[in-house]
């Protein structure tokens, strides 16, 4: 389910694709969708088990959970339509 929004796949995209964590307001711009928009699909992808949430004073980062890497990389691969979104 929590794969099944073209958002959030895009939101592992951008993570996968990231030297570090990555600030919620980053994705925005990336998104083109609201903040509270954003959150609401992070916070589903974290619910999941898929990524990390790491508080820095008023800003939340998010990453790739450790050992999901490979994981959502070869998921990415496997699929063209999912690589491209």
């Amino acid at each position: 389910k929590a794969l099944s929004d073209r958002h959030r796949l895009r939101i592992l995209n951008v993570l996968l694709h990231a030297d570090d964590a990555v600030c919620v307001c980053e994705f925005q711009p990336t998104l083109g969708i609201s903040q509270p928009t954003v959150s609401h699909h992070l916070k589903q992808l974290v619910d999941a088990g898929i990524l990390e949430r790491e508080k820095r004073g008023t800003y939340a980062f998010y990453r790739l959970r450790p050992g999901m890497l490979d994981r959502v990389a070869s998921l990415l691969a496997e699929s063209p339509a999912l690589a491209s979104v």
